[in-house]
C-alpha cells in the first residue's frame, strides 16, 4: 500500500490505538508492524482470528496475558551452556505461568466452537509447573536467591549467620568493657570490606591489637578488626565463597532444565506474542463497537451505519455508503464541513482496516472489497520549499496515481479540480474521472463544481451523492444521500445571513439559464426526496404502531384463554369440593339416624329423628338441584320410568342407592321409596328401574367407575418392600384411580433405605403428565420416607 495514503487516511493513528491495547513488548511489536494485505485468504484468516478473540473475551472476560517476555536470547545462551541470571530465570518462569494460565482460561469455556484459531494457538503452548515452581521457590528477586533453593545453601547461610552473631557479641563485649571503652570513637560495631570492625581513636591505635581496614576522612578514627575475631571473619569469608559457588551451581542446574525445554519455550514465546496481538485486535473491536465485515473481490463496498473510528462516538453521525453496484464512480457534493471528506476517509480507512484483519465500526451487513492498491488525495499539501501551490500538489499526486492505478484500485479524490480556474478545473476533473473509469478503478471524488453534477447525471457508470444541509439552521446534518446531487446553497445561506434581495437578484441575472434550470431540478428532487422520507418515516411509525397493537391483542387473547381455563378448573374443583362435603354431611346424618334408631329400638320415630330426616331431605334436594346435572350428566341415559307401582326395584340416582317403591307417584311426580331404613319422597326424574339402569351403566361405565373410585380410593399408597419396577407399575395404576376420583393431593410411602426406590419414583413423577408437582415430607410428615404429590 502507498505510504502517503496510509498517512492521509490516518491508518497510523489506528495502529497506535492497537499498540496501546497490547500488553507485552512482543504483542506491541506485532501491532506496530501490521500492514494491509492484498491476499483474500490471508485477510479472511486475520479477520477470523480477531472474531475468535472477541468471542472468547465476551464469554470468558479478559485473558490473563501478564508475564509475557521475549526470552529467546536467554534460551539461545542456555542452549550454548551459559549460566542464566536470576532475572532471566524469573522471566522464564513468567512465560511458563502465562502459558499455564491461558490454558486454564480456555478450559473453562464450554462453547464447542471447532476451528477457533485462538484455542488452537493456546493448545500449542507447553507448560512445566514443576520447573515454574522451582524457579519461583529458588529465586526471590533479580538479586537474591532463596535459602530454600538447596539444603547446602541453607546450611551455609545458617553458619554465616551464627558466626556473624558470635562476632557481634564479642565486639560488643570489647566496646562496652571498661578497659577499651575510652579508646572507642563510638560504641558501635560496623563493617568494612565484608569484615566486622570497631571505630578506635587514632591516638589509641596501639592499645587495640588488630588489623586496620579503613579510617575516617578526618583521620581521627581507625576501623580496626580486633585479633580476637580475625579467625571468625576469615571463616565467614570462606563460607561466603562456598555460598557463591552453591548459588552458581543452583543457577546452572536451573539453566540446564530450561535448556531441556528450549524448543517448547521458543514456541511459547512466539505463540504468546501472537495471542497478545490477536487479543489486542479483539479489544480494539470491542472498544470501537465494531463488526466483522463481509469480504468480496467484486469491488463492491457497502457500509451500514459506518462511524469514523477517530471521531468522538458521542458526536459522530453514522453514514450509509455504497459503490460498485452498477457504478464504479461516485461524485459527492455538498457544503464545506458537511462531511464529504469524512465520507472519503471512512470508506478508505474501513478498507485498510479490513485488509489488516481489523473489524470496522459499523452495523451488520457491511461488505467491503479487497483492493490491490488504495490511493487518496486528500487535504492541502502545498510546499513553499518545493514551490508547489495547492493545485500543483494535488496534480502531482493525481499524476502518480494515474500512472500506477489498475482495475483493482480504490481512488479517493478530495476537491477534485480545485485550486485553479473553475472551468478548466471542472474540465480536468471530468477528464481524470474518465481516465479512471477506463482503467476500471473504483473512484470516489468530492467537488463543488456544478459541471460534475451534470457529468454524474449524464454519464453511465457514474452516480451522484450529496451531504445533506439544513438551510433553516445553516448547519450540515452530515447525512450522505446516495443518488442525489447536492444543490448549491450559496443564495439560501446568503439570504439567511441578511444579504439584500437586490444583490441576490443581480446575482441571479449572472447565472445561465441552464444553470438555473439544473438548480431547479435539484430543488425539485430534494423536495420530493424530503417528502418521500417523511412519508417513509410516517409509514414506518404506523407499521410499528400496528405491530404493537397486534402484540397487545395477542397478549390479551392469551391472558383471556389462561383466565378462562383457570376459571373452569376452579369451578370444577369447587363443584367436586361441594359434592364431597355434601356426601360427608349425608354420611354423618345417616350415622346419627342409625344411632338414634339403635338407642330407641322402636319403629316409631322420635321428633328428633324426624327433624334429622327433614334436614337430610332438604340437603339431598339442594344437591339434586345444583349438582346432579354437572356431576352425573344424563346424556345417553334412559328416560324416567313410567307406570311405577309398589314393589318395583329402582335406583335413586343422586344417592346411588337401591330402593323399593312403596307408593306410586303423586300429582307432583314424587314417589315414596324405601331405601334401607329410610322412607323418602323422590322425584321420578331421579329414579331409574333397576334392570334398565343396570344396562345403561354397563354400556357407559360412568356411574360405577366414578362412584367406586371416589368411594374406595385412598389418599396414600405404600410401596415399601417392592422392587422399582413393581412400585412404578402400582404407582401408575394408583395415579390413574386418583385422577378419576378427583383427588388433588396424594402421598407415596417408599421408606428411606438406600434411596434407590425414592430416586426411581421421583424420576417417574417428573415425566408423568398427571403430576403438577411433588415434594418430600417435612419433619413430622415422614421426612424423606414419604413423597407428597399434587395432581
Amino acid at each position: 500500500m502507498d505510504d502517503r495514503t496510509l498517512r492521509v487516511l490516518e491508518y497510523n493513528v489506528i495502529i497506535d490505538r492497537l499498540v496501546s491495547c497490547a500488553q507485552s513488548e512482543l504483542g506491541k511489536e506485532l501491532c506496530a508492524g501490521l500492514k494491509p494485505s492484498t491476499q483474500p485468504d490471508e485477510i479472511k484468516a486475520m479477520l477470523k482470528e480477531t472474531s475468535d478473540g472477541v468471542g472468547l473475551i465476551m464469554r470468558m472476560g479478559n485473558p490473563p496475558l501478564s508475564g509475557i517476555h521475549d526470552i529467546r536470547g536467554s534460551l539461545k545462551r542456555a542452549a550454548l551452556g551459559s549460566m542464566l541470571s536470576p532475572a532471566e530465570l524469573l522471566k522464564t518462569a513468567d512465560v511458563l505461568r502465562a502459558a499455564r494460565r491461558l490454558k486454564a482460561y480456555v478450559s473453562d469455556d464450554k462453547n464447542d466452537d471447532g476451528g477457533n484459531v485462538v484455542k488452537e494457538l493456546i493448545s500449542r503452548l507447553q507448560t512445566n509447573k514443576r520447573l515454574e515452581d522451582r524457579i519461583n521457590l529458588s529465586i526471590i528477586s533479580e538479586e537474591e536467591i532463596a535459602d530454600e533453593a538447596s539444603r547446602e545453601l541453607a546450611s551455609i547461610r545458617r553458619k554465616i549467620k551464627d558466626l556473624q552473631n558470635s562476632i557481634r557479641d564479642r565486639l560488643n563485649e570489647i566496646i562496652k568493657s571498661p578497659k577499651y571503652r575510652k579508646f572507642m570513637q563510638d560504641a558501635i560495631v560496623t563493617i568494612r570490606g565484608d569484615r566486622y570492625v570497631i571505630p578506635v581513636r587514632q591516638e589509641y591505635r596501639n592499645e587495640v591489637p588488630g588489623l586496620v581496614h579503613d579510617y575516617s576522612s578526618s583521620g581521627q578514627t581507625l576501623f580496626i578488626e580486633p585479633m580476637a575475631v580475625v579467625e571468625a571473619n576469615n571463616s565467614i569469608k570462606q563460607l561466603k565463597i562456598r555460598e557463591q559457588a552453591e548459588i552458581e551451581r543452583i543457577l546452572l542446574e536451573l539453566t540446564a532444565e530450561v535448556a531441556q525445554m528450549n524448543e517448547g519455550l521458543t514456541v511459547n514465546v512466539e505463540v504468546l506474542g501472537r495471542l497478545d496481538f490477536i487479543f489486542a485486535k479483539a479489544r480494539l473491536s470491542i472498544d470501537l463497537n465494531c463488526v466483522c465485515p463481509a469480504v468480496n473481490t467484486e469491488k463492491r463496498i457497502i457500509i451500514k451505519k459506518g462511524r469514523h473510528p477517530l471521531i468522538n462516538p458521542e458526536v459522530v453521525v453514522p453514514i450509509d455508503f455504497r459503490i460498485g453496484m452498477g457504478s464504479n464512480t461516485l461524485i459527492v457534493t455538498g457544503p464545506n464541513t458537511g462531511g464529504k471528506t469524512v465520507t472519503l476517509k471512512t470508506a478508505g480507512l474501513f478498507t485498510l482496516m479490513m485488509q489488516s484483519g481489523l473489524h470496522v465500526p459499523a452495523n451488520e451487513g457491511t461488505d467491503l472489497a479487497i483492493f490491490s492498491k488504495v490511493y487518496a488525495d486528500i487535504g492541502d499539501e502545498q510546499s513553499i520549499e518545493q514551490s508547489l501551490s495547492t493545485f500543483s500538489s494535488h496534480m502531482k499526486n493525481i499524476v502518480h496515481l494515474l500512472k500506477n492505478s489498475d482495475s483493482n484500485t480504490l481512488v479517493l479524490l478530495d476537491e477534485l479540480g480545485a485550486g485553479t480556474d473553475p472551468s478548466e478545473g471542472a474540465a480536468l476533473a471530468m477528464a481524470i474521472l474518465d481516465k479512471l473509469r477506463d482503467i476500471g478503478a473504483i473512484t470516489v471524488a468530492t467537488t463543488h463544481y456544478s459541471e460534475l453534477k451534470v457529468y454524474g447525471v449524464t454519464t453511465a457508470g457514474v452516480e451522484n451523492a450529496s451531504c445533506e444541509f439544513d438551510v433553516e439552521t445553516l448547519k450540515p446534518t452530515y447525512r450522505l444521500l446516495i443518488g442525489i446531487p447536492g444543490k448549491s446553497n450559496a443564495f439560501a445561506i446568503s439570504r439567511r445571513l441578511g444579504l439584500g434581495n437586490d444583490v441576490l437578484g443581480r446575482a441571479q441575472e449572472y447565472l445561465t439559464r441552464e444553470h438555473i434550470e439544473f438548480e431547479d431540478v435539484l430543488l425539485s428532487i430534494e423536495k420530493n426526496r424530503s417528502e418521500a422520507e417523511k412519508e417513509r418515516m410516517k409509514a414506518a411509525s404506523l407499521r410499528m404502531e400496528i405491530e404493537n397493537l397486534k402484540k397487545e391483542l395477542e397478549s390479551q387473547k392469551k391472558k383471556f384463554l389462561e383466565q378462562k381455563d383457570r376459571m373452569l378448573r376452579e369451578a370444577r374443583e369447587n363443584a367436586r369440593k361441594i359434592l364431597l362435603e355434601a356426601r360427608a354431611e349425608a354420611d354423618e346424618l345417616i350415622a346419627e339416624i342409625r344411632r338414634i334408631q339403635q338407642q330407641q329400638q322402636e319403629i316409631e320415630r322420635t321428633k328428633a329423628a324426624e327433624e334429622i330426616r327433614a334436614r337430610l331431605r332438604s340437603k339431598i334436594s339442594e344437591i339434586e338441584e345444583d349438582l346432579v346435572e354437572a356431576v352425573l350428566p344424563r346424556q345417553g341415559l334412559a328416560e324416567p320410568p313410567k307406570n311405577l307401582k309398589p314393589g318395583d326395584s329402582v335406583l335413586i340416582l343422586n344417592l346411588n342407592q337401591k330402593g323399593t317403591v312403596l307408593a306410586p307417584p303423586d300429582k307432583n311426580d314424587e314417589a315414596l321409596v324405601q331405601a334401607g331404613i329410610l322412607k323418602i319422597n323422590v322425584h321420578i326424574s331421579n329414579l331409574r328401574l333397576l334392570d334398565e339402569q343396570q344396562q345403561e351403566i354397563q354400556k357407559t361405565g360412568l356411574g360405577r367407575i366414578g362412584m367406586d373410585k371416589a368411594r374406595n380410593i385412598s389418599t396414600e399408597i405404600d410401596l415399601r418392600g417392592m422392587t422399582l419396577d413393581e412400585a412404578i407399575e402400582q404407582l401408575d395404576k394408583y395415579l390413574d384411580d386418583a385422577a378419576l376420583s378427583g383427588l388433588h393431593e396424594v402421598s407415596v410411602i417408599h421408606g428411606k433405605g438406600t434411596g434407590v426406590l425414592r430416586s426411581g419414583i421421583h424420576k417417574y413423577l417428573k415425566s408423568n403428565k398427571r403430576v403438577k408437582s411433588f415434594r418430600l415430607g417435612s419433619y413430622g410428615e415422614g421426612d424423606t420416607g414419604v413423597t407428597f404429590i399434587e395432581l
